[in-house]
C-alpha cells in the first residue's frame, strides 16, 4: 500500500467527527470500535480501502511506540498461522490539538464474508464449520502462549465480528477442510513480554470521558485487559457475541460445540462452560458499555459547551 500523508493530514483537518458524511473529503461509517472508528473515505487515494482511525495518541514517540507493537504483534501472528488481510499504517499529528491520530489501513472485506453477518445468513450447519474453524485459530493462539509463557504472550479478542472467510462465494457451502478465515481486528495489540504488557494500558483510557477515568482505571482496565490472556474468558466473550449480533438462539448449540472443541484438545484441564454463564457474562458487559458510551456523549457535549474539539465519532446507538 502507498499510504499519501498529506492527504490524511488533509482529511484529518477537515474530518467533521459528529457527521463524517459532511467533512471536507466525505467518509462513511463503516463500524465502530470502543477507541476506534473504521471509515470509508470517498477519494482516489483510498479506493478499496478500510480505515481504522485512532486519535489517542499525545506525541510522535508514543504513536511511533504503537507502531512498532503492531508490528510485532502482525509478525506474531505469522508465525502462529493465523492470517490477517494486507495492513499499513500512517499517522498524522494536530500541534494545535497535542493529538497524534493514526490510520491503519486494510483492504475493504466483502461484508457478506465478514463473520457477524455471516451468522445471520448460513445454514445452521455452516455457522457450525465458521465457528469451530475460528476456535481452531483461537486455540492455536493460546497453544503458543502456553509453549512462549513468560518469554511472549499475545492476547487476543476472537469476537465474531473480527473474523471474514476468504474469498467467500455464497454459493457454495463451508467446507470444514478447507475454509481460510482472516482475522482482521489488529488494532489492539496486547502482547506480553517476560510478563511485562507491552501496548500502554492508559491508550485505553483516552476516549474515556476524563471525569470517569480515574473510576476505569481502578476498576476495569487491568480486568479488562487480562482477559484476553485467558482462553476459556476469550471463548465465553465470542459466545456471549452473539447476543449483541441478534441470534441468540445459536448460542446452546455453540456452547456444546466449544465444550467438545475443547474436552477433545484439553481433557480435564478445560472447565465446561454453561449457558447461565454466558447469559451473565453478556448483562454485564452490555450494561458497562451502554454506561460507558452515555458518558462519552455527556463528554461531547461538554466539549462543544467549551467549544473544545472532540476527537472521537460515536454512534449514535448500538443494538444489543
Amino acid at each position: 500500500m502507498i499510504l499519501d500523508k498529506t492527504f490524511f493530514h488533509n482529511f484529518e483537518k477537515g474530518l467533521n467527527p459528529p457527521n463524517p458524511q459532511k467533512s471536507q473529503i466525505p467518509a462513511r461509517v463503516l463500524g465502530y470500535g470502543e477507541m476506534s472508528t473504521v471509515l470509508q473515505i470517498d477519494s482516489d487515494h483510498s479506493s478499496g480501502l478500510a480505515f481504522k482511525r485512532m486519535p489517542m495518541f499525545k506525541s510522535v514517540a508514543e504513536a511511533e511506540r504503537y507502531e512498532q507493537i503492531l508490528a510485532d504483534s502482525l509478525q506474531t501472528f505469522q508465525k502462529i498461522g493465523l492470517n490477517t488481510p494486507e495492513t499499513d499504517w500512517i499517522w498524522t499529528e494536530d500541534q494545535n490539538n497535542n493529538l497524534v491520530t493514526i490510520y491503519i489501513a486494510q483492504q475493504k472485506l466483502p461484508l457478506n464474508s465478514i463473520g457477524n453477518v455471516l451468522i445471520k445468513s448460513l445454514s445452521d450447519e455452516d455457522i457450525r464449520v465458521l465457528v469451530e474453524s475460528v476456535l481452531e485459530q483461537m486455540h492455536n493462539v493460546f497453544e503458543y502462549n502456553r509453549i512462549h509463557a513468560g518469554e511472549i504472550e499475545i492476547g487476543f479478542d476472537g469476537q465474531i465480528s473480527n473474523w471474514a472467510v476468504a474469498d467467500y462465494d455464497s454459493s457454495v457451502p463451508l467446507d470444514a477442510e478447507h475454509i481460510e478465515l482472516l482475522y482482521f481486528d489488529v488494532s489492539s495489540p496486547l502482547m506480553r513480554r517476560g510478563g511485562v504488557e507491552q501496548l500502554d494500558s492508559e491508550l485505553f483510557l483516552r476516549s474515556a470521558p476524563s471525569f470517569l477515568r480515574w473510576l476505569i482505571r481502578w476498576l476495569f482496565v487491568d480486568d479488562v485487559v487480562n482477559r484476553y490472556y485467558d482462553e476459556r474468558k476469550v471463548v465465553i466473550d465470542l459466545l456471549a457475541n452473539f447476543y449483541k449480533e441478534q441470534r441468540p438462539d445459536l448460542i446452546p448449540a455453540m456452547i456444546d460445540l466449544a465444550n467438545e472443541f475443547f474436552n477433545t484438545r484439553l481433557g480435564d484441564k478445560w472447565q465446561p462452560i454453561a449457558l447461565k454463564e454466558v447469559r451473565s457474562y453478556y448483562k454485564e458487559d452490555a450494561m458497562i458499555w451502554r454506561i460507558y458510551l452515555a458518558a462519552r456523549k455527556i463528554d461531547r457535549f461538554i466539549h462543544k459547551l467549551l467549544r473544545k474539539n472532540y476527537p472521537y465519532i460515536l454512534p449514535e446507538k448500538i443494538t444489543r
